[in-house]
């Protein structure tokens, strides 16, 4: 197995490596995330869960974090999932919290030697807060009561991508600027082609390795678009990819009509719906 803590400079030998080489390494998270856990550590007994959940939702990758040692650490007393940061925090407690999570390496400290890397990563997040609020505004409008799930969803969407910025930094761009050169190219071929490996395979093959819970790994699931709770996701993330540079590309039009059968609207009023959630 490589390094764990050394740059991925070429492709693993194959989905099962890639996903054991992720599983195993560090997760690095926003560097303001680490000062917030910081300023929290030395006033315990003045925050609760909320308080902390608001933080870590607020990073992807602690999200990632959090719930990845949940699940891979939950007594065998406890038989159901907990779906969410909040929830799993109740769970764990606080203190435990600040015990098993100490002074967090930052994607900053990460990609020191790579400042594009980083400046691709973060494009990334701001991405997946997007896709986050376009999600649960239409779960909301759904009423859908598996509402903070999905956006939970839409937050993580992309988080094996995060991991390949952090740790694969030079892979990670030689697929962006592949994509640039070529901006009609899929992206599952390009990453098969670099990588050997498609993100989304990765990124199920981490959630069932990390033992995420299942309705997660289920909205999450990008080959089951037939579920409402699944093409919601997709939309949302879709539309925040498509409108990452603006809302004048031609791809939109298409977007909003199926956000529209989605969540039986007109055009119109789907329309209005996605700028409302934005602004």
């Amino acid at each position: 197995m490589p390094d764990l803590y050394a740059e991925l400079t070429k492709p693993l030998r194959d989905l099962s490596a890639w996903t054991e080489h992720f599983r195993r390494a560090e997760i690095p998270v926003l560097a303001q995330t680490a000062e917030a856990i910081e300023a929290m550590r030395e006033n315990e007994d003045a925050v609760d869960a909320n308080a902390i959940g608001e933080m870590v939702s607020n990073d992807p990758l602690m999200t990632l974090k959090v719930l990845s040692y949940a699940a891979t650490h939950r007594p065998a007393r406890v038989v159901t999932d907990t779906e969410t940061v909040t929830a799993t925090l109740v769970m764990m407690g606080i203190s435990p919290f600040f015990r098993v999570f100490g002074p967090q390496p930052t994607t900053a400290q990460r990609l020191a030697a790579h400042p594009e890397a980083l400046d691709g990563l973060k494009e990334v997040i701001q991405r997946a807060h997007r896709g986050a609020n376009f999600a649960l505004g239409f779960a909301v409008h759904r009423m859908d009561p598996d509402a903070p799930v999905i956006h939970e969803a839409a937050l993580l969407h992309d988080f094996a991508e995060m991991l390949l910025w952090c740790h694969a930094p030079s892979l990670a761009l030689r697929i962006r600027q592949a994509q640039r050169a070529d901006p009609t190219l899929r992206s599952a071929a390009i990453q098969q082609e670099v990588l050997g490996i498609q993100l989304a395979d990765l990124q199920q093959a981490l959630m069932k390795a990390w033992r995420l819970p299942e309705l997660l790994i289920r909205i999450s699931d990008d080959h089951h678009a037939e579920r409402a709770s699944v093409r919601n996701v997709l939309l949302a993330v879709r539309l925040a990819r498509h409108t990452a540079g603006g809302w004048d590309n031609a791809a939109i039009p298409d977007d909003v009509a199926d956000i529209a059968a989605l969540l039986n609207l007109s055009a119109g009023a789907a329309l209005h719906l996605v700028r409302s959630i934005e602004a």
